[in-house]
């Protein structure tokens, strides 16, 4: 069976994340891209066969980034280090792209709105036989709301 190109365009992903039109670095994960209503349920008087249902605050998951430690995580770790001194949301755009990383148009773009770093977390290192192969940091962004 032949395989099109567009198939195999989810297989080996990178996720390059601009900050207020800064490149910060690309990523190899993404997790937590999601939104969810509360649930209101009211039960209407007189009517005893169903339950209405009805949406109320919309609330965003954390955005989780992880990627290999190289170059770029100084820059990375300092975005982090400045939310103490001075607090500020910032535009974060995150690219998903094929395997051909930067070579064409983004497959999909989510834009988080007035996002800031929540949590960084640092690779394990060690030289011992449980170590990691990869030292593989984490970003985790809180944000108002995304659009793509």
């Amino acid at each position: 069976m032949a395989s099109n190109s567009s198939d195999a365009a989810g297989l080996s992903l990178r996720f390059g994340v601009l900050v207020d039109g800064m490149d910060l670095a690309p990523f190899t994960g993404c997790s937590g891209l999601g939104a969810e209503y509360e649930k209101f349920e009211w039960n209407e008087g007189g009517n005893n066969a169903f339950v209405v249902t009805m949406p109320g605050k919309l609330t965003y998951t954390p955005v989780r980034l992880t990627r290999p430690v190289d170059k770029h995580s100084s820059k990375i770790a300092s975005w982090f280090a400045e939310q103490s001194i001075l607090p500020v949301t910032k535009s974060v755009v995150i690219k998903l792209f094929d395997a051909n990383f930067g070579a064409g148009s983004p497959i999909a773009t989510w834009t988080l709105e007035s996002a800031w770093p929540l949590q960084y977390t640092g690779p394990v290192l060690s030289t011992g036989p449980d170590g990691d192969a990869v030292a593989i940091e984490t970003l985790v962004l809180i944000h108002h709301g995304f659009s793509s």
